[in-house]
């Protein structure tokens, strides 16, 4: 018997899981733990759209993996359960930050045009004439409330503009049958305080913010979601404690902890380990640390990649320190050759001090007297995915 043959047959044997979908983020248990007091206040905002009546747009913020989607769409299928044999409402979802979507407002468009049951070159047209189709799709549609929940919607608004928002929110006075209620889902806390005033006043939004989850309420959530994962006895209190603490520093983020537990199993797995040990957490977490970072490194937008791939690039070729400068001058060399649009000293410093908050760099401010400020670079990506986030800029730029 090969090694191959031996590994294949003992799969089903070894297998700690019982249902390893519980721990997928995209998973919608009927129990949310620790969130009845945002789901009630979200129901109570969205209720009167029950009646056909246009709500308030609203916004919703908190960090990753604090239950702001899970929450959303928990009352989006009771509402949509409540209405399922009349024509009051319809509710649509779209990631804004998924490829090919958040680029420009004609992909946004077009991609709710298909949602809606049309259909548009995916280019090719005027962006009036998409939402001229959007329109006409709606006065056609028989429901009389179209709620669009567009997460991460800062996203969206990074790469195009406040501008979309507003054209949004502005068709509802074109509009005769039907009506436009916006729920927007935000990471960045700042979001709307960041966007133009007129924009905002158009809104009339209700604003809801979901706080981080504390270590205490990650691990009853890692609890229920065990049970229903592994076979009995796999997971100990200590472990579920450990991925708690680790998740509880990353801004209570619950979908990190549940992404721990399963990469943890599966490590446990593949050592043929009948429980889940300590060992297997923290190497899960040098896991996804490393595909955070190439995560990161490959959704970012052009400028960004543009900016990294600059700093990349000096520090390989110079045995010198390299600064914030060096990075500018060599940026606009790099936008002159990829035939881009370059930004600002201002914004590309931004986007280095982004980097350092990101952990993918580290930039410290040294002071030149009367010339004033400057920053020296140094890469904080590991030796062991350098080449692989290397890699994913060239592609990306087409270098």
């Amino acid at each position: 018997m090969s090694n191959l043959d031996k590994i294949f047959d003992s799969v089903g044997s070894r297998s700690l899981f019982k249902n390893k979908q519980i721990l997928q983020s995209n998973h919608s248990p009927e129990d949310i733990p620790h969130r009845n007091k945002q789901i009630d206040h979200i129901a109570s905002i969205l209720a009167p759209s029950l009646l056909g009546q246009k709500t308030s747009n609203l916004f919703i913020y908190g960090k990753t993996g604090t239950g702001k989607t899970l929450s959303v769409m928990h009352v989006a299928d009771q509402l949509t359960m409540r209405v399922k044999d009349s024509k009051v409402l319809r509710v649509e979802y779209l990631n804004c930050k998924l490829k090919k979507v958040a680029d420009t407002e004609y992909r946004i468009l077009a991609e709710l045009i298909k949602k809606l049951g049309g259909n548009v070159p995916e280019t090719g047209l005027p962006t009036g004439q998409i939402y001229l189709k959007f329109v006409e799709i709606l006065e056609n549609s028989e429901e009389k409330l179209l709620i669009l929940i567009l997460d991460e919607i800062d996203q969206a608004v990074k790469k195009i503009s406040d501008e979309f928002l507003y054209n949004l929110t502005r068709l509802n006075s074109e509009l005769s049958k039907t009506q436009i209620v916006v729920v927007g889902i935000s990471n960045d806390l700042r979001f709307l305080d960041e966007i133009d005033q007129r924009v905002r006043s158009s809104l009339s939004e209700e604003e809801i913010v979901f706080p981080p989850y504390n270590a205490l309420q990650l691990q009853d959530i890692l609890r229920k979601r065990s049970q229903e994962a592994f076979k009995p006895g796999v997971v100990s209190e200590g472990v579920i404690a450990k991925c708690a603490a680790f998740a509880a520093r990353e801004h209570g983020d619950a979908r990190r902890a549940l992404d721990l537990l399963r990469v943890a199993g599966e490590i446990a797995e593949r050592e043929s380990s009948p429980i889940i040990e300590i060992k297997h957490i923290d190497s899960a977490n040098d896991k996804i640390e490393r595909d955070k970072i190439l995560d990161i490194i490959e959704t970012q937008p052009k400028q960004f990649q543009l900016v990294l791939y600059s700093i990349f690039d000096l520090i390989e070729n110079s045995k010198e320190n390299i600064f914030t400068g060096d990075v500018y001058t060599y940026y606009q060399d790099l936008c002159k050759k990829t035939k881009q649009e370059d930004l600002t000293q201002r914004r590309v410093s931004d986007i280095i001090a982004e980097f350092d908050m990101l952990g993918l760099i580290n930039a410290r401010v040294i002071s030149n007297g009367r010339h004033g400020r400057t920053r020296e670079i140094k890469l904080a990506i590991p030796d062991t995915i350098s080449r692989k986030s290397r890699e994913i800029l060239i592609e990306s730029l087409n270098l």
